[in-house]
């Protein structure tokens, strides 16, 4: 008679921890909490000088807002700066914000002088009441994708990984998808309002928008580690003992829950990067919209509200992510002591072709819209497609189709540039090890389009700072992959016995292991070149990149929203355009996966 499995009385933790000799700290994991630390006080300490840190003079600024009716003389400025301040340097600036926040004062507007706190506080309230309607859709996207995975391992069939459904959910970002529900479901159809906070209604299109690539992606890491799990021994030995198929998959799903958690808890944080996106389309009153607002007139103690309560909410996520690791592990687990499980089955080939196929129609759009004029307004005003102006024109009578070929050098040259000084930022970084844990972190941690909020308040809107911003969030990956890779080179066998034959340490780095990794690395970063692009089209949408009249792609398709009605192909071209180089970093990210 066959004894079915029971839970075990010790922790998986328990069971895995050394007994005997007394454990001491690791020097890295010093080294690594050390610099979480001094990154976050680092990060405090600038969270709170940024009115130092402002491009503009906020003097200026305030006089102009608050006291129209004076003249802004040398006397003036100095009185305003004198007021706040600013004369007495970042480190003080930034401690007398601090202090204010422990007495709870958020400070003053500089537009219109008055509190920011309860515009803040009221815009964070339709923010979170958002996202759980956006919760909601993501959850029920999550389930439906993991049910086919689920109803295998009950079966006891053989996995086959996540489908093209989730991948599809997967390569459509935030404010590309708030845009087509706007158009198709808003305005064409006219199912739901498409603008506005004012009920139930208004919510469904922004909670679709911002929960479908929420889920999509939570349900490709999940069902690719059920699929994975699955195929695990200890699931074998537990059918043989005659196990339940449902304490199986209990048992599954717990496994997989662990190996992806952290990842789905940067899904949950980037669903307040893209709430800034989608409550600008929707023009729903939430904070994402109240960043971007304070961020282009360039209001910095409401910025800086606004981002204090992300950052507050991004840190209980986080700590909850780590509740939730330690809760399924049943405890702390020595370093290296739970592998991941194995990589999902996948046919490489629908990547490999889905990538050819997209890449390819980008390059067609290219080669016949290159050599056209992008900016001369020779065309009527919103005219019509036809043979020889295939995408229409646009509202100022240029041709649409020069304008979105000329984008994507727009787009995709500062997206190559930003990918090669990520690699070279990366490998030097990678040099330091655990030293540069916490930028690593922080910087995983920020969407992209809260970096470029954060950088268009303080410079302005521009294509250098978005530039900078996506850049900040591009590096991590590399420098994480140059520092496994020098190590995979630092254990060969051949570079183990150079040391014996007489070879210099500089020698041995600068011959054998920086060219073992450069290849690999410089792959992998242009295998990111689509998703950077993406990262530039949407900081372009929201006005906080390319500037008119620069035919940059999510500039584009701002441009023509508001013109979707008379004349939808003025949108239609950069859209299709971004959903192809969606699909692109999706399917080459199937590709890298698969190496």
């Amino acid at each position: 008679m066959s004894a079915t499995p029971t839970e075990p009385r010790t922790s998986l933790a328990a069971q895995l921890a050394p007994t005997g000799k007394k454990r001491w700290i690791p020097r890295s994991a010093l080294i690594a909490l050390a610099s979480r630390l001094v990154c976050g006080v680092v990060l405090l300490l600038v969270a709170g000088a940024l009115p130092w840190m402002s491009r503009i003079d906020p003097a200026a600024a305030i006089l102009r807002a608050r006291y129209a009716e004076l003249e802004p003389s040398p006397e003036a400025l100095a009185a305003v700066r004198e007021q706040l301040g600013l004369d007495r340097g970042p480190l003080a600036v930034s401690l007398t914000w601090w202090k204010e926040v422990f007495q709870g004062n958020l400070g003053h507007s500089w537009v219109s002088g008055s509190e920011v706190g309860p515009g803040a506080f009221g815009a964070l309230g339709v923010s979170l009441t958002l996202t759980v309607f956006a919760l909601v859709v993501a959850f029920s996207t999550l389930i439906a994708l993991i049910t086919p995975a689920s109803l295998r391992v009950l079966k006891g069939q053989p996995q086959k990984g996540s489908g093209p459904v989730g991948v599809a959910l997967t390569a459509m970002p935030e404010f590309l998808l708030a845009s087509a529900l706007l158009v198709i479901v808003g305005v064409q159809l006219q199912w739901l309002p498409p603008y506005g906070w004012t009920g139930l209604d208004t919510a469904i299109l922004p909670a679709l928008a911002l929960g479908l690539p929420a889920g999509g992606l939570m349900g490709r890491l999940m069902a690719d580690a059920i699929s994975g799990v699955a195929d695990e021994r200890w699931v074998q030995v537990w059918r043989l003992a005659g196990a339940r198929p449902g304490t199986i998959l209990c048992g599954v799903y717990r496994r997989a829950l662990t190996s992806i958690i952290d990842q789905v808890g940067l899904v949950f944080i980037g669903l307040l990067g893209g709430a800034v996106a989608v409550e600008q389309v929707f023009a729903i009153p939430g904070i994402g919209r109240y960043l971007l607002g304070a961020a282009k007139s360039q209001d910095i103690p409401a910025l800086q509200a606004g981002i204090l309560l992300i950052a507050l909410i991004a840190v209980g996520l986080g700590a909850a992510t780590s509740g939730a690791r330690l809760l399924l592990s049943g405890g702390r687990l020595p370093a290296g002591s739970l592998q991941p499980p194995p990589e999902a089955k996948h046919n490489p080939k629908v990547s490999i072709i889905t990538a050819c196929v997209s890449g390819g129609l980008l390059v067609l759009m290219l080669l016949f819209g290159l050599f056209r004029d992008a900016y001369s307004s020779s065309h009527e005003r919103i005219e019509a497609p036809s043979l020889g102006l295939p995408f229409g024109a646009d509202p100022s009578g240029r041709d649409v189709l020069a304008r979105v070929a000329n984008g994507a050098l727009e787009t995709l040259i500062p997206a190559f540039v930003i990918v090669l000084l990520a690699i070279i930022i990366g490998t030097l970084l990678s040099f330091l090890g655990e030293a540069v844990r916490g930028p690593i972190e922080i910087a995983n941690a920020t969407p992209p389009i809260l970096a470029g909020v954060i950088i268009a308040a303080l410079t302005g809107p521009s294509i250098y700072g978005a530039t900078v911003a996506v850049l900040w969030v591009t590096w991590p990956p590399l420098a994480s992959h140059a520092a496994s890779l020098i190590e995979e080179a630092k254990a060969s066998a051949h570079i183990r016995w150079l040391p014996l034959v007489g070879a210099k340490p500089f020698e041995i780095w600068l011959f054998h292991i920086v060219p073992a990794m450069i290849g690999p690395l410089l792959r992998h970063g242009m295998l990111r070149l689509p998703g950077v692009a993406l990262s530039l089209a949407a900081l372009g949408f929201l006005g906080l990149g390319a500037r008119p009249p620069r035919p940059e792609w999510g500039l584009l398709l701002s441009e023509g929203i508001d013109y979707v009605e008379r004349a939808p192909w003025v949108t239609a071209a950069p859209a299709s355009a971004l959903i192809l180089i969606s699909v692109l970093a999706v399917a080459l990210a199937g590709v890298r996966k698969q190496r």
